[in-house]
């Protein structure tokens, strides 16, 4: 700058050389912060500071801790002083397992990627190692300890007056099977799968014995045989399956055999070909709830193979005064759980049935008391004519669709992963339970 220069003259060549710097800038190598995945960081954490006080996560572990889990402890062998590896607390387990479904997690793989990955789950942990395994075979080994959780459960709320069993809905819901549709043979094919099964076993058993390594024919074998034995064994349960498939048709048919031979799946065999709600047929399981009307608690639950649920409605009865020690006053069903032996078996247990009444064909009044209608039958047909009656039973369909509806998209009821109804209903008693969990906190924040 000289002095005495215009300041013009000054500020252009103070331009000029913003200029000249910035497109020096351009040329020259970008400065980046670049990735170093060799250097070692220590991150320490504290597990309670994972999640906030309020969390889901601590009110699920909170209600487990109340609850009494002494069957799911009754089979761990590494007691005392006594050899053996140390179990997984199953109160880990089952808190995994519930917080897991009330997000909609039914996958053994996917709550083994969570809980190193999720904090909310790897608080639930604890820092105890877990692997998709374990929290399988966890799922599916505890039938009675679950069925025993479902009642106990059921009865603190009871206590607590947040269910009074006044009105219960029950319903019917077809879930997809973990088996596919082409897996369904008939009986001479499965007698020909059988036969070629076995011819494998042995000669699994016969080539392990020519393995000159011990070591690696024992691996094999072991592998081997494995494989084949359970596949025999799954199409020795299809053909069990199959002829209860056929004494089930005959008795349905009037003691007639009907047309066409019955199928079963070499992959699921207690799965059943069922109409889905698209009107397709696909294997499924169909699971029977029961809900308190009021409150929208799952009361009563069940897997049956049959398709049909006329048949449903007194058994459901009875379960729930088992696990309540109390019959509730009146019981809605659809149209599908409706029979002239359901209705009388109901009324023999003191419960007031509100379903509808089928229209025939040819008939005008549809609840009129034909002569050879029993008194269970008479009273019913007379009471769904009132408009009282019709006010009642529209309370079925907001309460049970909704649980339905409730377990299968935001629970895990969508479809079972697992196969065999024991490790069905053993699924249906998470989704039942974390329902009823989440019911509970939010009919009693404070409780």
């Amino acid at each position: 700058m000289v002095v005495g220069e215009p300041e013009e003259v000054v500020e252009a060549r103070r331009a000029a050389r913003r200029v000249e710097r910035a497109a020096a800038a351009q040329k020259a190598a970008p400065r980046l912060v670049s990735a170093d995945r060799t250097q070692i960081e220590l991150r320490p954490f504290d597990l309670e500071s994972l999640i906030p006080p309020g969390h889901r996560a601590r009110s699920i572990w909170s209600v487990v801790e109340k609850l009494d889990l002494s069957r799911f402890y009754e089979p761990i062998k590494a007691r005392g002083s006594q050899a053996g590896r140390a179990a997984t607390d199953p109160k880990v387990l089952v808190a995994l397992w519930l917080y897991a479904t009330t997000d909609g997690v039914g996958s053994a793989r996917e709550l083994e990627r969570l809980c190193g990955e999720h904090d909310a789950y790897r608080w639930l942990r604890g820092g105890v190692t877990v692997n998709y395994h374990t929290l399988a075979d966890f799922r599916t080994a505890h039938e009675k300890a679950l069925d025993g959780l479902f009642t106990q459960v059921l009865g603190v709320m009871m206590e607590q007056g947040l269910v009074v069993l006044r009105r219960v809905a029950q319903d019917g819901t077809r879930v997809r099977a973990s088996a596919g549709a082409a897996s369904f043979r008939r009986r001479r094919r499965l007698e020909d799968y059988l036969k070629a099964a076995r011819e494998q076993v042995e000669a699994v058993k016969k080539q392990a014995e020519g393995e000159v390594d011990r070591q690696r024919r024992t691996r094999r074998q072991a592998a081997q045989e494995r494989a084949a034995r359970q596949r025999a064994e799954r199409v020795e349960k299809a053909l069990e399956e199959l002829a209860r498939i056929e004494r089930q048709r005959v008795e349905q048919n009037g003691g007639h055999k009907p047309k066409g031979e019955p199928r079963a799946s070499t992959t699921d065999p207690e799965a059943r070909k069922m109409k889905m709600g698209d009107g397709g047929f696909r294997p499924a399981f169909n699971a029977q709830l029961s809900t308190d009307t009021e409150s929208r608690v799952i009361v009563g639950a069940a897997i049956t193979e049959d398709g049909t649920d006329y048949a449903q409605a007194a058994p459901m009865v009875e379960q729930v005064a088992e696990r309540v020690e109390k019959k509730p006053e009146e019981l809605l069903v659809d149209g599908g759980l409706i029979s002239k032996e359901s209705v009388k078996a109901v009324a023999e247990q003191g419960v007031t049935l509100y379903g509808p009444v089928p229209e025939r064909k040819g008939t005008q009044n549809p609840y009129e008391v034909k002569p050879g209608d029993s008194p269970a039958v008479a009273a019913w047909k007379q009471r769904m004519a009132t408009p009282g009656a019709k006010l009642v039973y529209r309370e079925r369909a907001a309460t049970a669709e909704t649980v339905n509806a409730d377990l299968k998209t935001w629970r895990t009821l969508g479809r079972f992963l697992v196969r065999g109804k024991r490790k069905v209903l053993c699924v249906l008693f998470w989704n039942v339970l974390a329902y009823n969990i989440m019911r509970w906190l939010a009919l009693a924040p404070n409780g």
